[in-house]
């Protein structure tokens, strides 16, 4: 009698950035006979997150199919939404068009992501719309598509996806009267170039704002605030995003925002066969600061985290990726743009680029992002490596 070994199983959960660059990565790490990669996800191509604000204003976007992406790697697509996660009997539920069906892991890595959070104000459930993803742009586009000119449009938040949908609608559709609330000041987080900048494009492109302003509900006609009520035909919600809430179901320990707590290497404090990366992790960044919910943030967890796996299994060296922040990369419509150059935790630094060339920037670090994710090495070279006996699943005795 013998034991037979079976392919050590890795499923990831979610292709956005994070989850299809782990996915990637780990492919072009480890042999495929020692190891099974499966990647769950409810759609069949990659979404740009980055460029939900020009898919709502009509912009089109390229298509890239996942079976494009990872031809020949031996990462295998299971279409589905994850429905659930069970971590102490390592099953994840996923839903799909046949049913309802279980899925086993050796290895998860945990990518959902994040959607958009309502911060429980009434009415936007109802009368707002989103652009976190692609199906809430795409009912945007229709919806902005429909409007009469001079209707008003208030987009509800003063950060970096408020002002990005706030300046590509104006810029887009000038026939609109595209207003913004802003909690704090327009750009206060910005150096004082940067946000004189910003204040000059919101200026160039007629956006009103309303700035240290509230907002207490929201109306099918209407947003009202703690300076009054704000007419609004449409109310696009950009007040920041919320971790998907499996993660908060299960056994896993999680922080106050439900993220998945980590360690240096992306690796569940709780459960060590979990890895959580992108917007579900809680990572501390430079300063002991969580990383911020961002594209910036996520690549660099998805590289340590795949690497950290591909390490252990293989009981090679564990590598260590730091994540800083360099620049904020802001596009104000296709003609501006905003770099804000940053320190390491992210705190503005008093130097900014402006105008096309920040703009032209801004394209080329979304199209980087892109390319990133189908090459998740970064076209360097890599060898990939045996799976220790030791890592691998031992199967049934066999004659």
């Amino acid at each position: 009698m013998r034991q037979t070994i079976q392919q050590h199983r890795v499923v990831v959960l979610g292709a956005g950035y994070t989850g299809a660059t782990a996915a990637g990565r780990l492919a072009r790490r480890l042999r495929g006979e020692d190891v099974s990669i499966t990647l769950v996800n409810a759609e069949a191509d990659f979404v740009e997150r980055v460029r939900m604000h020009q898919l709502a204003v009509g912009q089109p976007l390229r298509p890239r199919p996942f079976d494009e992406m990872f031809a020949g790697t031996g990462v295998e697509l299971r279409l589905g939404r994850v429905t659930g996660v069970d971590v102490d009997r390592r099953t994840v539920t996923v839903t799909g068009a046949d049913g309802a069906s279980d899925l086993e892991y050796d290895t998860l890595v945990y990518a959902l992501g994040s959607a958009w959070n309502t911060q429980g104000v009434p009415g936007t459930t109802e009368h707002a719309h989103e652009i976190a993803g692609r199906d809430g742009a795409l009912r945007l586009r229709d919806r902005l598509a429909a409007l009469a000119p001079g209707s008003p449009v208030t987009v509800v938040g003063g950060g970096l996806t408020g002002v990005e949908a706030a300046t590509e609608l104006a810029e887009t559709r000038p026939d609109l009267d595209v207003s913004l609330i802003a909690r704090a000041g327009l750009g206060d987080w910005l150096s004082p170039k940067g946000a004189r900048h910003l204040q000059k494009v919101f200026s160039n492109l007629r956006i009103t704002t309303h700035e240290h302003t509230t907002v207490t509900a929201v109306h099918a006609d209407r947003v009202t605030t703690t300076e009054g009520d704000i007419p609004a035909a449409v109310t696009i919600w950009t007040t920041g995003f919320a971790v998907h809430p499996i993660a908060r179901a299960t056994t896993l320990e999680t922080g106050d925002t439900g993220q998945i707590v980590v360690d240096a290497t992306m690796r569940s404090v709780s459960h060590p066969d979990v890895y959580a990366i992108g917007d579900a992790a809680l990572v501390a960044g430079p300063g002991d600061k969580p990383l911020r919910m961002s594209c910036a943030s996520g690549v660099p967890t998805a590289w340590q985290a795949a690497d950290a796996i591909a390490a252990r299994l293989t009981d090679s060296k564990l590598p260590t990726i730091s994540a800083r922040y360099f620049n904020q990369c802001i596009s104000l419509g296709r003609k501006e743009g905003l770099i804000q150059y940053v320190t390491a935790d992210d705190r503005a630094v008093n130097a900014a680029l402006t105008g096309r060339l920040a703009a032209l920037y801004k394209e080329l670090v979304c199209k980087g992002a892109a390319w990133g994710v189908a090459n998740p090495t970064i076209g360097l070279p890599v060898r990939r490596r045996r799976v220790t006996a030791e890592r691998a699943r031992v199967g049934v005795p066999a004659a």
